[in-house]
């Protein structure tokens, strides 16, 4: 199966399966003497980890993360770094009665049509379990470019109908909250609209938000390579996503070229911008601003509403799915959104090193 592999210098491949005996990720292109064990790893983890509130699925996993190589007394070698963690909680039992019978809304067709074959047991490589390999990545990604002054953070914006408000924005709720939402208030509004959703045996979706501060200007490529295009690539692999925008994003169609420019101004001998319509990206490159991202996450596919499908023999048919699922696929998501963006930074940093001579001579003049 091609495809599992993602980034240029900074490079990560995962391997494994939702209900095999384990899943990882080898992480090439980290630098040495970055500071790494896998209690930095750990806390990303768990944010993504199943069970670990009352809207997530009841899946209980410890995803307890193992770093097998690439380190050395506590510090990266420069070599490939394997990080692994295994399955303990696996009822493939759950899935035997829909072996046959093609889910709504999932891979399972797709994966049919393409392969000839498919992991019913929850998806195999199409479930979104395989995103903990991201997110174990993503901490490393994560750790590295704070070394470079570079933060990635990424919320709950709205979930159904229920939005934030900026007023109200608290950075430290978003890893307490079930939500992840970044305020108290929509928070409970948002788990009081999904507690009516779950009463009708369905689920819901919403929008993530992503704010990248410390960015220094001009990384990324005007052509093929922008870092938008790596950015929209990153976030459209993770499954359930359906859309995103950057800054102002689809607003800019009905805007007027003098509503959407961003002003320029020196801020003593440095370039900024009166406002950031653009998202922090200009001509697919950093701009310098804060990057903003929102993402669209579609609401989860397994529901326990009876559904019209058709079988592998070509038959209609209707499924009822049961088994463990999330009623909403957006907090989880919080931290896959965030650890993909870390990963695709730390590429574009590393591969911006050679666009200039003078950065070459800097770092090779004896």
């Amino acid at each position: 199966m091609a495809g599992s592999s993602f980034g240029n210098i900074f490079r990560i491949t995962t391997w494994g399966e939702s209900h095999g005996k384990a899943l990882g990720v080898v992480i090439d292109g980290v630098p040495a003497g970055l500071k790494l064990s896998e209690s930095d790893i750990q806390p990303y983890m768990d944010r993504r980890a199943p069970g670990s509130s009352m809207i997530s699925t009841p899946r209980k996993e410890a995803d307890e993360v193992e770093i097998l190589s690439g380190t050395f007394e506590g510090k990266t070698t420069g070599c490939p770094i394997s990080v692994m963690v295994r399955n303990t909680s696996q009822h493939s039992s759950d899935y035997s009665a829909i072996k046959d019978i093609y889910r709504p809304g999932h891979a399972d067709y797709t994966f049919d049509a393409k392969y000839g074959f498919r992991d019913y047991r929850g998806g195999g490589r199409s479930s979104g379990r395989e995103t903990l390999c991201r997110v174990a990545a993503g901490a490393v990604a994560a750790k590295l470019l704070k070394e470079l002054g570079i933060d990635v953070c990424s919320y709950t914006r709205s979930i159904g109908p229920v939005s934030i408000d900026p007023a109200n924005f608290d950075r430290a709720l978003i890893t307490t909250l079930p939500t992840c939402m970044p305020d108290q208030e929509a928070n409970d509004k948002a788990l009081e609209y999904l507690e009516s959703v779950r009463s009708e045996a369905d689920s819901a979706g919403g929008v993530i938000e992503t704010v990248i501060s410390g960015m220094p200007a001009g990384i990324g490529d005007p052509v093929f390579d922008k870092l938008s295009a790596d950015l929209a690539k990153a976030i459209m692999s993770i499954g359930a996503m359906k859309a995103l925008e950057f800054g102002d994003g689809i607003g800019v169609s009905s805007a007027k070229g003098s509503e959407n420019n961003d002003a320029f101004r020196m801020d003593g001998d440095k370039v900024t911008k009166a406002t950031n319509h653009s998202g922090g990206l200009l001509g697919g490159m950093s701009d310098g601003s804060d990057i903003i991202i929102r993402s669209y996450v579609k609401p989860t596919p397994s529901i326990y509403k009876t559904q019209e499908t058709v079988t592998k023999d070509n038959e209609d048919t209707r499924i009822n799915i049961e088994g463990r699922h999330d009623p909403i696929i957006v907090p989880r998501a919080v931290v896959v959104v965030e650890s993909m963006c870390a990963i695709t930074l730390a590429d574009a940093l590393m591969t911006n090193m050679s666009a200039r001579l003078d950065s070459l001579k800097t770092f090779y003049r004896q």
